[in-house]
């Protein structure tokens, strides 16, 4: 098992298959972009499956491709493909695009539950937070992948007046839609002018909710290792939840790790340091060592950063990287 000294066991892998991605919100991509670097500098397909079956072998039982925007990689569907052979729970996060073009790998691949991006259900809008107009094509695909019988989770990131005032609109579309939705938390990244003024707190949200269904909403079982809190309405085929990581963070029972595309590994979402597997495994070195001392070494809560005072602190999260090269 990959464990840490508060006892918690890692057994879910997310691994970001590329830094790069065709939309740039402006939560998850800096205004300027980011630095393009030389593609020997990233993982190959090849060492993306080596790296897996080593996971696998100290008890990682799920893997989530993230990005950038993963279905951007030549190589995606091989990728996909041979992680399937592996004995893990296979899932993936998109911002939906190429959904339509990789939707027989996922069938063959034996992924059931997709994560779509979606921060808005205006076009416009949508289109203004994305940079990119590509609203049309993303609710296509999340309508094709509900007719295939997919889980579709829609993450919407909450946004203080940009997007809040569609929280409700959002709670509706699971009526008679079989959708998913967790709304998240602003969270401050390297480059997305982050400050909490912009955010909308988990009691915001739940308030506004209930302020329109009243008791018609019903709390969920957590999963034991959720990040989100589950709810829904009565007689909505859908659900929603709130992933609370600025002001009710999950740290406790967390069991993720994180593979970024050049191949450190992350022990956090929030942490300032990484450890480089890559190289080392370029070099013929043993990588679990390595994996292990740095899940060993995770802090207790949000990479040490124990306080709200902490976590709104420039000086601790811009040691961060940006959401796109982490690999949400």
């Amino acid at each position: 098992m990959i464990i840490d000294q508060f006892n918690r066991v890692h057994d879910y892998l997310r691994i970001s298959l590329t830094e790069r991605c065709n939309l740039r919100c402006f939560y998850c991509m800096p205004e300027e972009g980011i630095l393009l670097r030389p593609r020997s500098e990233f993982m190959s397909a090849e060492e993306v499956i080596e790296m897996a079956k080593v996971f696998v072998s100290l008890g990682v039982k799920k893997i989530r491709l993230t990005g950038g925007e993963p279905l951007v990689r030549k190589d995606a569907k091989k990728i996909i493909a041979d992680l399937a052979l592996l004995p893990v729970e296979l899932a993936i996060t998109t911002n939906g695009i190429l959904i339509d073009d990789c939707l027989c790998t996922f069938k063959s691949s034996g992924i059931k539950s997709i994560n779509v991006s979606l921060d808005s259900l205006k076009k416009e809008r949508f289109n203004s937070i994305s940079r990119r107009n590509y609203f049309d094509k993303v609710t296509s695909n999340i309508n094709l992948l509900l007719k295939e019988n997919f889980h579709v989770k829609i993450n919407a990131v909450v946004i203080k007046g940009v997007n809040d005032d569609e929280i409700c609109d959002f709670v509706a579309w699971t009526r008679d839609k079989n959708v998913h939705l967790r709304f998240i938390e602003f969270m401050p990244f390297l480059g997305n002018k982050w400050d909490w003024s912009k955010g909308v707190s988990f009691k915001e949200i739940i308030t506004k909710i209930e302020k329109q269904y009243g008791d018609d909403v019903i709390k969920l079982k957590d999963a034991v290792n959720d990040t989100a809190k589950n709810y829904s309405v009565k007689n909505h085929m859908g659900t929603f939840a709130i992933i609370s990581s600025v002001t009710n963070p999950f740290c406790d029972t967390c069991n993720r790790m994180r593979l970024t595309a050049d191949g450190k590994i992350k022990n956090c979402l929030f942490s300032g340091t990484e450890t480089d597997l890559l190289s080392a495994m370029r070099n013929g070195e043993d990588i679990v060592p390595l994996i292990l001392e740095s899940i060993w070494n995770k802090k207790r809560i949000r990479g040490g950063m124990n306080s709200f005072e902490d976590f709104s602190d420039p000086s601790r999260f811009q040691k961060n990287r940006s959401m796109v090269s982490i690999g949400g």
